[in-house]
């Protein structure tokens, strides 16, 4: 068990959100387990421009949601899933919370397999606990043998190139330290839905405090956003660029559009300013 303080923990759970309509109603719904997890716990549900209800339903989620510090904010331009993660990290900091918990919109996790970790303390001792997919413990339903082959093998080359055995390239359950972001490193990853394979090299190569945890995942009524092969091309060109220069790929701006500042408006916030 970690060793304990009397400091007082806060969390902000950040859940982006991307026409998830009739999801998340359910993940907002997860938040009632969020009760025994000892510390300040807050929510953040950010909107990246989804054309369907979403906004509009996670309003109405959160309305009724126990937690009571909440947040509705939505991106004022199309940022991408990575772009929305820079909006949380700079809202906590803001807000001065000390861990970002990242909860995907689409219910294809669950917030209870992490916080008996929480509950446990063990995220004092990390600046990042990752949920897996692809390792002893968990379970995956709904999910194509392609697909499940297909992410075993890049977990594989990726844990050669990083020298750090790496069991999920990015799911969507994950908690971080906010202050390990203070320094700006990842403002300069990709946008898209590629950030996460920057974010976890980075934390390899920094020699960051993180370990994997194994979590239960499934595809229901989800509509992945991830295309097999375009994908796979685009994580194998992330890959050269690593291995032709570690320097070179960590001072490079891998976004398709460079932006100063990603400013997010707040739609409704619980307790009222």
């Amino acid at each position: 068990m970690s060793s304990r303080s009397t400091t007082t923990d806060r969390f902000l759970v950040f859940v982006p959100m991307y026409n998830c309509a009739p999801q998340i109603g359910r993940v907002i719904a997860q938040f009632e387990h969020l009760a025994d997890v000892p510390g300040e716990v807050a929510v953040v549900c950010i909107d990246n421009r989804s054309s369907d209800e979403t906004l509009q339903a996670a309003e109405r989620a959160l309305a009724s949601s126990p937690v009571t510090e909440k947040y509705l904010l939505r991106n004022d331009d199309n940022y991408g899933l990575g772009g929305s993660h820079k909006v949380a990290f700079e809202f906590a900091k803001a807000h001065n919370f000390d861990y970002v918990i990242v909860l995907h919109g689409d219910d294809q996790g669950s917030i209870t397999d992490l916080t008996p970790l929480l509950i446990d303390g063990r995220h004092r001792d990390h600046d990042a606990l990752l949920g897996a997919r692809f390792m002893k413990g968990a379970t995956l339903a709904g999910y194509s043998p392609l697909r499940t082959w297909a992410n075993r093998a890049f977990n594989l080359i990726f844990s050669g190139v990083g020298t750090h055995r790496l069991y999920d390239l990015g799911s969507g359950l994950n908690l971080f330290r906010r202050a390990y972001f203070d320094d700006g490193f990842h403002l300069r990853f990709a946008d898209n839905l590629t950030f996460n394979y920057y974010l976890i090299l980075a934390l390899a190569d920094r020699k960051a405090r993180f370990s994997f945890f194994p979590i239960n995942w499934r595809e229901d009524d989800q509509v992945s956003n991830a295309k097999l092969f375009s994908q796979g091309l685009q994580m194998l060109r992330l890959l050269s660029s690593r291995v032709t220069s570690k320097h070179g790929f960590y001072s490079a701006d891998h976004r398709e559009k460079r932006r100063d500042r990603y400013p997010a408006t707040i739609v409704r916030q619980w307790p009222a300013p």
